[in-house]
């Protein structure tokens, strides 16, 4: 499974909001929002988001292992 917990802690680090992704940036509420929930994102939002925020996929997202 991969999540997000990172994105949430680089974007507080570089002071960066999620008004800021959605107005300045263009990565709409419905986005925002499977972020929060860990679900699937297209690889151009993270592409996006590496950008915006001058980061490596690494600072952003983590594959944890599910437990089946």
């Amino acid at each position: 499974m991969i999540v997000f917990d990172r994105l949430w802690e680089t974007m507080a680090k570089k002071g960066v909001s999620t008004y800021h992704l959605r107005e300045k940036c263009g990565i709409d509420s419905k986005t925002i929002r499977r972020l929060k929930a860990n679900e699937n994102v297209e690889t151009k939002t993270l592409d996006k988001l590496c950008a915006v925020l001058s980061c490596r996929l690494g600072d952003i997202a983590e594959y944890r292992q599910d437990n089946l």
